[in-house]
């Protein structure tokens, strides 16, 4: 008896729970996206340096790139840059073959990315590392030390963005947006612009007088989907 009562009751409510559900969706509804923009002034820098020397001799070639990596990884320690914050991310040694020549060149390569966290050093952590011998220079990402802060403002702008919306369009219908009743995040991953620079060391002058680095701003946006019911 307690069991069929039970089932009872199940039943009950599952059937009040589909109905509610029906009602929602068959109520009129509006429904919008919206985006929030947020331009920041950059204070942090993800770098990305390497090393890379070629010869007919593997053994000579690696042994030559990794005494450079390490007057590179011994420059980034001594300009006060935590362990945790630069880290190599491509370690290589390969073989070309020359056609014309008919000679095997082998090529040793690393690279290193670096999180610089203050942008007013970079001209002297650059210099410092060319002179231990980096000949590259990959790409700089700009990032905000605030950027988790920055995301919840656009999330908030793009809520915003959408409510004005919804009411632009029900206004001319004389009605109202009542409760939203479905919000969906359709944010892109967002990465910033890297600005590139692949040199080699010896046609590279740097002068710590000089500005070589154009900061701008970084754009930091989100974007929505919700669902209004209409009153």
């Amino acid at each position: 008896m307690k069991k069929q009562i039970l089932t009872l009751v199940l039943v009950v409510t599952t059937m009040m729970s589909q109905a509610q559900e029906n009602r929602i969706i068959q109520a009129p509804q509006v429904t919008v996206s919206g985006e929030g923009k947020i331009k920041v002034t950059p204070d942090e820098a993800i770098i990305t340096v390497g090393v890379e020397y070629s010869g007919s001799d593997a053994k000579e070639v690696k042994k030559k790139n990794d005494e450079t990596v390490d007057l590179v990884i011994k420059t980034i320690k001594g300009k006060g840059i935590s362990v945790s914050d630069f880290q190599t991310q491509q370690v290589s040694l390969y073989k070309n073959y020359d056609y014309q020549t008919k000679k095997n060149t082998y090529v040793a390569s690393q690279t290193i990315k670096i999180h610089l966290k203050d942008l007013s050093k970079y001209e002297a952590v650059m210099m410092d590392l060319v002179n231990s011998g980096i000949n590259q220079i990959q790409g700089v990402e700009f990032k905000s030390s605030k950027m988790k802060h920055y995301e919840t403002e656009a999330r908030k702008k793009a809520v915003l963005d959408a409510k004005m919306k919804a009411e632009d369009y029900v206004s001319v219908l004389g009605q109202k947006i009542g409760k939203a009743i479905l919000i969906s995040d359709t944010t892109q991953p967002s990465y910033p612009q890297p600005m590139y620079r692949n040199v080699m060391a010896k046609g590279l002058e740097m002068d710590a007088a000089n500005e070589t680095l154009a900061i701008g701003e970084i754009e930091i946006t989100a974007s929505v989907t919700i669902s209004f019911i209409l009153e």
